[in-house]
């Protein structure tokens, strides 16, 4: 099965997924056609009034994928590269996500093309409300759910939702999650990627018969999720041998406490000017030699040109797209395990929904009680992922898919959408 439009690389890579997924299941044409273009593309163009009285202006996108399942869900990004394909790709894949953890949400992503490194607190603000007021019809906690992402913090959640609420004259929380605690978050949101990609690790260590004390990671990118997944991999006695961030890399056989780098980096310093270990780069830090691999950064880390470098046995991706079509089948061929991002880093999604859900009932629960709910979500999706891979023979990463896209094609048949 091909495709006869030429889409650029990351939107290009999602196709290819889907495809093998389609192979794999036989699925129908009909439903491959309605799952390779997203339900709606929302362009709109932001007038930002900065602070010396000018008025700038920005590209904003809002990317519907699929709602089959239920609302649309995925994340919005504040970053001067982003583009159309990227989203386009990222929504696809966040319907993936959901439908591999089998929470009731479709997909979606957003973004606007800026540095918001080079905003004031108000300017950062006015942009905020402006971009939900371009898209304020199209979201809503029974429509469209959006979510921080690279660069967007809880107070920017919290600025959009009031935004959002006096926009439209309704109090709905649920419309946006990952808000602060006193606006309706949820606890547990904080550490849920990197605590998901911790059970998922706990899963996959026993598939393996890897011994924690014998087992090293290197963690590419320790902000939020590697920080957290460092912290829970140390303490279950696994050896951190390598981190980074944007400004470098560390790397030293002997290990790391994660929980002194990260002091180091509470106090406003970075990987690079850390005083152990050696200094590396981020792209010499993906081809040393560890048991597991996590990237946890942005996308397109590892591809065609190291993919054949990588010494790990396995990679766990909590990065969002971290690994490219053509990386994927080079690591199949030298036999290392990939563990996707659509299952590795699902539980910062699955938290969010928890949001969602304590939003609709306004009953909140404790951090135990929300960890309690992630971990069978979490293990049952990876055994699921893991017997379909073993049946069909076939890498995690299209086991996932497949997993998904039946999922997603079900719910569509049923609903009369491909028929």
């Amino acid at each position: 099965m091909t495709f006869d439009i030429i889409f650029m690389s990351l939107f290009q890579n999602a196709l290819k997924q889907l495809e093998a997924a389609a192979e794999i299941l036989n699925l129908d044409k009909a439903d491959v056609i309605a799952l390779s273009l997203p339900q709606k593309v929302v362009e709109i163009n932001i007038s930002l009034l900065r602070d010396d009285g000018k008025i700038e202006h920005y590209t904003g996108f809002r990317v519907q994928h699929n709602d089959a399942r239920g609302p649309f869900k995925g994340g919005l990004r504040f970053h001067p590269d982003v583009n159309l394909d990227e989203i386009k790709a990222l929504a696809f894949w966040m319907s993936i996500k959901t439908a591999v953890v089998d929470i009731p949400f479709g997909g979606a992503k957003g973004g606007i093309i800026i540095d918001p490194s080079a905003l004031s607190e108000s300017e950062l603000q006015r942009l905020s409300r402006a971009f939900i007021g371009g898209i304020k019809e199209f979201i809503g906690s029974q429509k469209d759910v959006p979510a921080p992402d690279v660069n967007t913090t809880q107070q920017i959640m919290a600025w959009m939702v009031d935004e959002y609420c006096k926009l439209t004259g309704q109090n709905d929380l649920g419309v946006i999650t990952g808000k602060p605690l006193v606006y309706g978050g949820s606890k547990g949101r904080e550490p849920a990627t990197g605590q998901g990609g911790f059970y998922v690790l706990e899963e996959l260590a026993k598939k393996m018969n890897l011994i924690p004390a014998h087992t090293s990671i290197i963690i590419q990118g320790f902000g939020n999720v590697g920080g957290h997944f460092a912290l829970l991999a140390r303490e279950g006695g696994y050896k951190i041998v390598g981190f980074s961030d944007s400004s470098g890399a560390i790397y030293s056989q002997d290990g790391f406490d994660p929980s002194q780098v990260m002091e180091f980096k509470k106090q406003g310093k970075t990987i690079s000017q850390y005083s152990q270990g050696d200094k590396i780069s981020n792209e010499e830090l993906l081809i040393k030699r560890c048991d597991i691999l996590v990237p946890a950064a942005l996308e397109d880390v590892i591809t065609a040109e190291n993919a054949d470098q990588i010494k790990a046995k396995v990679i766990l991706e909590l990065a969002n797209g971290p690994t490219t079509t053509e990386a994927d089948k080079i690591l199949r061929q030298k036999n290392i395990t990939v563990v996707p991002d659509v299952l590795a880093n699902a539980g910062g999604v699955t938290v969010s929904y928890f949001e969602w859900v304590q939003n609709q009932t306004g009953f909140y629960w404790d951090e135990k009680t929300v960890l309690e709910r992630l971990h069978p979500i979490m293990v049952n999706s990876f055994e699921a992922v893991w017997q379909m891979s073993k049946e069909k023979n076939i890498d995690l990463r299209q086991a996932a898919f497949a997993i998904a896209v039946k999922r997603i094609a079900e719910a569509m048949e049923a609903r009369g959408l491909t028929q």
